[in-house]
């Protein structure tokens, strides 16, 4: 095990063992014992009681978070309806011509794309270039809409992605250590919430085995999901 540095030691000291701390109790104190010289995302994370390799306890989509994410981003909007996608936000909007940037010049000025429906046969043929670096665009993350506008409006207003890896587990940006305390919260319990919810009904008894809230230099704070 890596030797902790001095800041990280100080900061776990803060941390009462054995605690599962509350959503309010968790932000307070990771906003108190923060270090870094930059400011951190936020994250929960869970460990579920699923078997992610079944078909029906597969576990993905997309949430707004309540006070966005704290973060600009840039949106390619893969649609004919070009003027539509600018007015709301796209930063950038077209159909084949930027397909075959992505796939000519190595383009990835940008951090999300969203797509109509009628797009995707030709968004298909860039699976495997678009498919690792996670951006392929998909329906139950709502990148892929016939209403163009509101995807990209969810996209700039702070949307977020989820999705349990091999290991059962599943992690999401709530936000950045530096936003108000009550906001932080708001988003945090918003993830929770929305993490409890899409529990798949195969599934009986419990299902978090664990569930932490972290920094992205900092220590996990183990927490409740169910308490604010």
């Amino acid at each position: 095990m890596a030797k902790l540095t001095k800041n990280m030691k100080k900061a776990v000291e803060q941390i009462e063992e054995g605690k599962v701390y509350s959503i309010s109790e968790a932000v307070e104190l990771l906003k108190k014992i923060k270090f870094a010289k930059f400011n951190e995302t936020v994250t929960v994370t869970m460990n579920l009681a699923i078997d992610p390799k079944q078909a029906d306890q597969q576990i993905r989509g997309a949430m707004v978070l309540p006070n966005g994410t704290g973060k600009s981003v840039k949106v390619l909007a893969i649609t004919r309806r070009e003027e539509e996608a600018k007015n709301a936000g796209a930063d950038y909007a077209g159909g084949t011509e930027l397909l075959e940037k992505i796939k000519n010049q190595n383009w990835f000025d940008f951090d999300v794309i969203v797509a109509t429906p009628d797009m995707m046969g030709e968004l298909g043929k860039l699976g495997k270039v678009l498919g690792p670096k996670g951006l392929m665009p998909n329906p139950k993350t709502g990148t892929v809409s016939p209403d163009i506008a509101k995807a990209i409006q969810e996209q700039k207003a702070g949307k977020v992605n989820y999705r349990v890896d091999k290991d059962s587990n599943i992690a999401v940006t709530c936000g950045l250590i530096d936003f108000e305390a009550s906001k932080l919260v708001e988003n945090v319990e918003a993830v929770c919430q929305t993490l409890l919810k899409v529990k798949p009904t195969a599934v009986k008894g419990n299902y978090v085995n664990s569930c932490f809230l972290t920094t992205t230099m900092g220590p996990s704070v183990r927490l409740d999901p169910t308490t604010k």
